[in-house]
């Protein structure tokens, strides 16, 4: 069969998974020719090597869970990659030739671990973090390819590496020694490990501003360091020269949150704007009186980078439109072969009041009929992420079978200021129960949904959502979909890696010995026995983040009263890279929506 005849025999929701796709090439700073990107083009998502100057493309790993964490040296000469075990996130980095042949551990005398930043230096060092249950974080340095790492830093709390400098000889970390793992602060060492200085906005964790590591500048000789910080409400971009002590503003006004990075000459710095669900690019010279506009259509911008000749490129997609990398000269810098995904329909804006303030939704209709519809509450992970006007085949595959579907950028969300990002703490859960209730309320309110089939879904925190709502507001919901959730906090708390403990602790104020009426208030264990309507959950069995066992307490709960449920445990991490899989759990959560609620939705396209 052809493949324009396969495809006209596969439903479109299908279609749009599995059309190739690619990331936004990352470069190599001194063989700028040399790209490193990820594509599912043989049906996993995998590391591809680009020789731009030749047009050779091969792929780099293969693994049969799929491969995404990369990075090509300087030079060009080598790529670094992360070797986990079947998505676990543990493993150690590996060390491939640009152009083929065999893997060997980049640094040998390093124990698996979980990754905590890596930065590799022009001179051949590399700076790796790890961080583990027994040591909490820790950095190592390497001299040269093959060295022994010699521990420069260590602390049980949460850190990471930020960037290496131009010669190698300042190192930028991100910690959170005060204990409040939501709000880094920084420090540049040298390569013995010896403070140079310190740029801290949390006052030793009594005040709640971060900072983060946004890159040296590419320069030789130059000591300033790009970094994003929050002193005005909003993440926004500063310049700090830990060696002359000096901080520069920048001004950059700008509505939302604004990230920045370094022009590979050090002349000028591309922003990229966040504000209520889309992104823009921006170009700002330091010692202009404002920066200017880089053209990018109407949208989402993923990634971008600024190349040596001065061109932008990005990975820009919308909600009724495919992810493309593009350029601004207009061109497509890399179209993966095969067959496109087909589009989808737009999103429209709704803004409703809620118990914190203004609460935004994107909202997508199916193109045909008139509501109320069924209609997908589907809630983001993170919880400090944010839903956009941008590509994704889950919702499309909602709209296609007659769903509408409505995602809510609930308080903790990102992109709307630092007050509403960190408004979750102590009463986590609750707080965005609140906002997705309003919401809620408004969809029945205004037509779009119909009350008796309304469906809360989400993966991670969103999963974890689903399962809370479902316990806390039982009689607004008639079917949850959890993938990959927070079902039994206080086991996940236990079982979870060691960043995500010290989130927790943040989040809810200590551990659940410490503040047991917080975890159980927040844990949608306690609230199981309440649960009336129809659950699905799918569950990575080597999944770090939202570990199986506390699912597998969840769903004893469940069985226990006979609660109709439907578990599927597949043998990956936290979410699949393999197309199929993604595509098969698709199909499950559909199977499952349309057995109990069939009346009116479009079934025809739920299997082959």
């Amino acid at each position: 069969m052809s493949e324009s005849q396969n495809a006209s025999t596969t439903p479109e929701w299908e279609q749009r998974f599995r059309a190739p796709r690619v990331s936004l090439p990352d470069w190599a700073e001194e063989a700028p020719d040399r790209s490193l990107f990820v594509s599912n083009a043989t049906g996993t998502y995998e590391l591809y090597a680009w020789d731009r100057a030749s047009g050779h493309q091969r792929q780099v790993t293969d693994r049969p869970n799929g491969t995404t964490d990369g990075v090509l040296t300087p030079d060009g000469e080598a790529i670094w990659w992360f070797s986990d075990t079947d998505g676990d996130e543990f493993g150690v980095w590996m060390r491939q030739p640009f152009h083929g042949g065999e893997d060997e551990p980049a640094v040998p005398g390093l124990a698996p671990s979980y990754p905590a930043g890596l930065a590799l230096g022009r001179d051949g060092s590399a700076v790796i973090g790890r961080s583990t249950d027994e040591d909490g974080t820790t950095v190592h340095l390497v001299r040269e390819p093959g060295g022994a790492p010699v521990e420069i830093y260590r602390h049980r709390e949460s850190a990471g590496v930020g960037d290496l400098s131009h010669d190698s000889t300042l190192i930028a970390l991100e910690h959170t020694e005060h204990g409040d793992a939501m709000h880094s602060a920084l420090r540049v060492v040298r390569p013995d490990g010896s403070t140079v200085a310190e740029l801290d906005d949390t006052e030793g964790g009594t005040k709640e501003l971060g900072l983060t590591v946004l890159g040296f500048a590419p320069v030789a000789g130059d000591t300033r360091l790009l970094v994003g910080h929050q002193r005005r409400g909003r993440w926004e971009p500063m310049i700090w020269d830990p060696v002359a002590g000096t901080e520069t503003a920048l001004p950059v006004d700008l509505p939302g949150d604004v990230g920045a990075e370094w022009y590979p000459d050090g002349s000028a710095l591309l922003i990229d704007h966040e504000f209520e669900a889309r992104s823009e690019l921006w170009r700002y010279e330091p010692g202009a009186a404002e920066p200017v506009r880089v053209e990018t259509p109407a949208g989402t911008v993923a990634s971008a980078t600024a190349r040596p000749d001065g061109t932008v490129e990005y990975l820009w997609s919308s909600a009724a439109q495919p992810p493309v990398v593009r350029s601004t000269r207009g061109a497509v810098v890399l179209d993966p072969p095969g067959a496109k995904a087909p589009p989808s329909v737009p999103v429209e804006d709704v803004w409703v009041e809620g118990p914190g303030g203004r609460i935004h939704a994107l909202v997508q209709r199916p193109p045909s009929g008139e509501g109320p519809f069924p209609t997908v509450f589907e809630i983001h992970g993170g919880p400090t992420w944010h839903d956009s006007d941008a590509f994704a085949s889950g919702p499309a595959a909602w709209v296609d079978h007659g769903f509408a579907v409505v995602r809510v950028n609930y308080r903790g969300s990102t992109g709307y200021g630092r007050a509403w990002t960190d408004a979750l703490k102590h009463r986590v859960g609750l707080i965005e129960l609140e906002d997705i209730a309003a919401v809620r309320e408004w969809s029945v309110a205004s037509g779009l949904a119909d009350p008796e089939r309304l469906v809360l879904a989400g993966g991670s925190w969103g999963g974890y959502l689903t399962l809370l709502g479902l316990g806390t507001q039982p009689d607004s919901w008639a079917l949850g979909l959890a993938a990959v959730p927070v079902a039994d906090y206080v086991t996940a708390y236990h079982d979870e890696m060691e960043a995500l403990k010290a989130m927790d602790r943040t989040l809810l104020g200590g551990t659940p010995e410490e503040v047991p009426e917080r975890f159980e208030a927040s844990s949608p264990l306690t609230y199981v026995d309440a649960v009336r309507a129809p659950v699905y959950i799918s569950a990575g069995v080597n999944d770090p983040r939202c570990p199986i066992r506390q699912v597998e307490n969840y769903v004893d709960r469940l069985a226990a009263r006979d609660a109709v449920h439907e578990v599927y445990r597949y043998d990956a991490g936290h979410g699949s890279l393999v197309v199929e899989e993604r595509i098969k759990q698709v199909r499950l959560e559909l199977e499952f929506a349309l057995k109990h609620l069939g009346r009116g939705v479009v079934a025809g396209t739920a299997g082959r």
